[in-house]
């Protein structure tokens, strides 16, 4: 699909899908009993290929399983790596709390099974896509569902940022560092903020891409823009009464990240079907980029 510009700005240089919170089980099982994790990750790569949408990179940020299941890793893999050959992209998987580092490395990175202390430690790994750099930072903690970065993930982190990648960076992590007005999900908040903060600061970072909220929201964190993914399996209520954490079967959204030269964009896609209202043609759209941009304004003003 050819780009279009009617406006100011060219089309973005690279477009990247933000997933997070797929929350697969094995076997195909409904999460709480409920919940069809698989039916809303297909419905999402279905709306995306209707699009036209060819994005450069798929990043799942963590909790891609519920249990660290070997099966619901090997299931999301076959979804996500079929979409992934359509649009020939990338695929990056990031760890969440919920998730297991052997099996995620065994089953996701297809890295040889090891069942050694190595293969334990945080799965942190670096992507070049024609120039941007995509840092994908494990915070979780075995055993626990706050997030943490180690001393060691810190110092790799530091030195790999004194070397500028040629269009910058993104960091992708479970834990988003920014506040939540829900209280039970402080408790699981990405703990030591201000150590990362330290490294980040004046770094080629553009933008921080996160999960673990179950819900969409932004934020500035050491000066750069973060912007969380609502789960694709359930999302949080934020109208429920205060001090009450409710997840509920809807809302679901993925995130399209699109790479400017000089600026990154965060927009919000609902999985599912709903109703159309109004509706402009693309050939409407191919009319209006012939036209001078006076003639443009005037004829969009005349049908809207």
């Amino acid at each position: 699909m050819a780009a279009v510009q009617l406006g100011q700005y060219a089309p973005a240089e690279q477009i990247l899908v933000h997933l997070s919170d797929t929350h697969f089980l094995a076997d195909g099982a409904a999460l709480y009993g409920s919940i069809d994790t698989d039916y809303t990750v297909h419905r999402a790569f279905e709306q995306l290929h209707r699009s036209g949408i060819r994005p450069d990179a798929l990043i799942l940020t963590g909790d891609v399983a519920d249990r660290g299941e070997a099966d619901a890793y090997r299931r999301i893999r076959g979804i996500v790596e079929t979409a992934a050959a359509r649009w020939e992209a990338k695929i990056i998987w990031v760890m969440g709390n919920h998730d297991q580092r052997e099996p995620f490395r065994t089953e996701l990175l297809r890295e040889a099974a090891a069942h050694d202390p190595a293969h334990q430690h945080p799965v942190d790994h670096v992507y070049d896509l024609d120039g941007l750099r995509i840092i994908a930072l494990d915070s979780s903690v075995p055993g626990y569902h706050h997030g943490e970065v180690t001393d060691e993930q810190l110092s790799w982190l530091a030195e790999l940022l004194t070397h500028p990648g040629r269009r910058g960076s993104i960091l992708a992590l479970h834990h988003p560092p920014i506040p939540t007005p829900l209280p039970l999900m402080s408790v699981l908040e990405l703990q030591n903020q201000p150590r990362l903060a330290a490294v980040l600061a004046g770094s080629d970072v553009r933008a921080i891409l996160a999960g673990h909220l179950h819900y969409s929201t932004q934020g500035v964190f050491a000066g750069i823009p973060v912007s969380v993914a609502a789960a694709t399996c359930y999302s949080m209520d934020l109208s429920a009464p205060d001090r009450e954490l409710t997840g509920v079967k809807g809302g679901q959204t993925l995130n399209l990240v699109h790479v400017y030269a000089d600026q990154i964009t965060h927009s919000q896609l609902p999985i599912g079907d709903y109703a159309a209202v109004t509706q402009f043609s693309a050939d409407y759209v191919d009319e209006l980029a012939a036209l001078s941009p006076e003639d443009r304004q005037q004829s969009f003003s005349r049908q809207s």
